[in-house]
């Protein structure tokens, strides 16, 4: 039998992913997901698509190894061109910038017909692709933030349905949900805390080099980041404190 071992992110993605659906996987990045779906009889169907050449034929590589490479299909293309309309019911889109994601997405819009849910892991801007659903009217149904080999990785999971509903939440606005992720922080694992923490001291350095700086512009700038520390010292707060009743 036919084994595809995978990081714990890309097996937490295929966690999301319905039993016996088909399935696309967009920047497959060697293929790796869309084997382990098939070789772990989850997905029934699954497209690996890659733009460039290079990763498009490790892809077909790696596909060709497994005994049922004919429930696959690598395809050569940009985002979502390289589904068609019906084709599949989830899409899963992992290790790109948020933006970028949500650039696929809205290119790609007559694509997601038949599309039933959308399982993405950007590496940065988590709050452009959570916007993106608003916009679109796909409602977020479920966070996961996961630490692996230092680095922190949010996977953002949206069905089809009310865009507004995760953000109902009094204690924050919507907007500050949008950074935050509505279900992270109803839960608060502590990767959220170590997540915000990092921002406060990414922001603090830029504070330290503004100051030494004399330029007239520098000033309006500090006067922004000073505002963000405090909101984030604020998240850290409340984080803080619900570790703290945890605790008791």
């Amino acid at each position: 039998m036919t084994f595809v071992t995978i990081s714990k992110r890309l097996e937490t993605i295929a966690r999301y992913c319905p039993k016996g659906a088909r399935v696309a996987d967009i920047g497959s990045d060697h293929a790796l997901l869309a084997s382990y779906l098939l070789v772990e009889d989850i997905a029934s169907f699954v497209i690996a698509g890659e733009l460039n050449e290079g990763p498009y034929q490790a892809a077909l590589k790696q596909i060709h190894t497994l005994q049922i490479r004919d429930r696959a299909s690598v395809r050569k293309g940009d985002g979502l061109a390289v589904i068609n309309p019906g084709e599949v019911e989830v899409v899963c889109i992992a290790g790109m910038g948020g933006q970028l994601i949500a650039s696929i997405l809205e290119n790609g819009k007559e694509k997601l017909t038949g599309v039933k849910r959308l399982i993405l892991q950007p590496n940065v801007g988590e709050e452009l692709v959570r916007h993106w659903f608003l916009e679109n009217e796909w409602q977020l149904v479920s966070e996961t933030i996961l630490e692996e080999d230092g680095i922190l990785y949010e996977i953002l999971v949206a069905e089809r349905g009310d865009a507004n509903a995760p953000y109902a939440q009094a204690d924050r606005t919507m907007e500050e949900l949008v950074r935050i992720g509505p279900f992270l922080w109803q839960e608060k694992p502590p990767q959220l805390h170590t997540k915000w923490q990092h921002e406060r001291e990414k922001w603090t350095k830029v504070r330290t080099q503004l100051e030494r700086s004399d330029k007239p512009e520098a000033k309006e700038r500090l006067k922004q980041i000073e505002s963000e520390i405090e909101w984030i010292d604020g998240v850290l707060a409340c984080l803080h404190m619900d570790k703290q009743s945890f605790k008791k």
